[in-house]
């Protein structure tokens, strides 16, 4: 049985669900991790699932904010078995496992890169900054044109054609001069054959050659010079090297809507994690429960007050009427 992790916090349209087949599943915000989840709440490492025989189970792996099954606090390298539907917290992010018979993900290590930068990609969309890798025309014919390099492994066309998704005129180009992809974390140049060649930085890319194009570098075709920038890729690789942000233990977190709800074999714990002051670029925003307003009066708390106050007026007025007719 091959086991699926759906990321449930922060997914704008359809939940990110990565399969495996394998194992061993570490969860974290560190690279090498299979589920690599861009939060600052989640450590490098912070927890891993594991086949055990027929079974999953789970295990935290000593992290800063420490790993919940629903409302169950997981003591570091305790196992607990997971079932189908099983909610999961890393930090301030829900995850929810599904086990059932289904392949994995192909190239899942590619997957798991795009996943975190797709997880970025939303939440600086959904704060108004750039969210897409844009290619420029930093010099020649056409300065200042840009494309948007929006989708994963979609080929997108740079030349002088006028269909292409990047049209420069630029008498040295060729119709379909060079194609770019962006794969993962990596952005690719292949050359399409053009008559006068394409070069990245001083490297002179041969025809049908497929080569990294690195991130401050100048891809020259023709008499045009290409950069680009990449806010996700930025932005991910400042949440890595963050330190472990840790949060508060006021609050609880709700699960996320339309999530299965969670399987609960022991007591809950005491005290359930918040995502604090800091906005995060995956998890829901915390919303505070009932168990959060304990300071704050309820009805039955005003209704007992009110009766004390009468039976003390009452007793009040007996008491002087004694005292005038004694």
């Amino acid at each position: 049985m091959a086991l699926t992790i759906v990321v449930r916090s922060g997914a704008g349209r359809a939940a990110p669900r990565i399969t495996f087949d394998a194992p061993r599943i570490v969860i974290g915000r560190g690279e090498g991790c299979e589920v690599r989840l861009p939060d600052p709440s989640v450590s490098h490492r912070h927890a891993s699932i594991r086949q055990r025989g027929a079974e999953y189970i789970v295990l935290d792996e000593g992290s800063a904010n420490g790993t919940y099954v629903g409302p169950v606090r997981l003591s570091p390298q305790a196992p607990r078995v997971l079932r189908t539907g099983d909610l999961l917290r890393v930090g301030r992010v829900w995850l929810e496992a599904t086990i059932e018979q289904t392949p994995p993900t192909a190239n899942a290590p590619i997957a798991t890169r795009e996943l975190a930068l797709s997880l970025i990609a939303e939440a600086l969309a959904a704060e108004g900054s750039p969210a897409s890798l844009t290619v420029t025309v930093s010099e020649g014919p056409g300065a200042g044109a840009t494309l948007v390099v929006d989708m994963f492994e979609r080929a997108y066309v740079v030349g002088r054609m006028k269909s292409a998704d990047l049209n420069i005129e630029d008498p040295d180009l060729s119709r379909r001069h060079v194609e770019i992809v962006r794969r993962s974390d990596r952005v690719l140049v292949r050359d399409l054959g053009s008559k006068n060649g394409s070069q990245i930085g001083e490297r002179r890319l041969a025809t049908g050659e497929e080569a990294p194009w690195p991130k401050g570098t100048t891809l020259s075709i023709g008499k045009t010079k290409l950069v680009y920038v990449d806010p996700v890729g930025e932005a991910l690789e400042e949440l890595e090297s963050a330190p472990d942000e840790r949060i508060a233990e006021s609050d609880f977190i709700d699960p996320p809507k339309g999530a299965s709800e969670p399987t609960t074999e022991a007591p809950a714990s005491p005290s359930l994690p918040s995502s604090g002051t800091r906005a995060s670029p995956v998890a829901s925003r915390p919303r505070r429960g009932a168990r959060a307003n304990r300071s704050g009066w309820t009805l039955t708390d005003v209704f007992v007050a009110t009766l004390a106050i009468v039976v003390l007026g009452v007793s009040i007025a007996g008491l002087v009427w004694l005292m005038r007719n004694g």
